[in-house]
């Protein structure tokens, strides 16, 4: 199992042991992806992280690899029927937190309320919403955070260089218009496995 340096450890409230098969698999999947870790992880208990860019489906296991290699728990969101039937708590017990996705304002309630319903909680979305490398971003992710009161944690995959970047952590201000330019620069530079359209 690789030596992760202590900017990188998650804080407790995140951590989440699976064993030491699960995070060796994860690791080996970053070493043999040549994939190394750059940054900060932040001591914080709540944030939303928002992981960009997604231009391919490689970029889940990926991050799974992540989630293993770090012993990291985290919360994604999952339409409501998942939850209802035989299997829901299974999808409650992998960090699922289902969402009424016919309506935007649903789903951002129901992640402020998870927010504050929960200790600690590391909610991970992709700003794009989408996989085809599209150049503007959902404002989702940024609405919950604001209403949450909770901070953003931005996190880069750049398959040219196979460098996960931790980016700073981000206060957003409550303005959209102003905070999304910012957050946007900070993946200037960061390449997806596709590259984004020009427009």
């Amino acid at each position: 199992m690789s030596q992760l340096p202590e900017s990188l450890s998650p804080p407790p409230a995140f951590r989440h042991s699976r064993g030491w098969l699960v995070a060796a698999l994860g690791w080996a999947y970053l070493r043999l992806g040549c994939w190394k870790l750059e940054g900060t992880f932040p001591q914080v208990s709540k944030v939303v992280t928002i992981v960009a860019p997604h231009t391919s489906n490689w970029d889940f296991p990926l991050g799974v690899a992540l989630l293993f290699a770090l012993e990291l728990r985290a919360s994604w969101l999952g339409k409501h029927t998942l939850f209802q039937g035989p299997f829901g708590w299974l999808f409650y017990r992998l960090g699922g937190i289902p969402v009424d996705r016919r309506s935007s304002h649903g789903v951002v309630e129901a992640c402020v309320k998870a927010f504050d319903d929960a200790p600690a909680l590391l909610l991970a979305l992709a700003p794009e919403g989408t996989r085809k490398g599209v150049s503007h971003w959902k404002s989702g992710f940024h609405a919950i955070a604001t209403a949450a009161h909770v901070p953003i944690m931005p996190v880069a995959f750049d398959f040219r260089t196979h460098v996960i970047h931790f980016l700073p952590l981000f206060h957003p201000t409550g303005n959209l218009e102003e905070d999304l330019p910012r957050l946007q620069a900070l993946f200037r530079d960061i390449h997806g496995l596709r590259e984004r359209p020009t427009e």
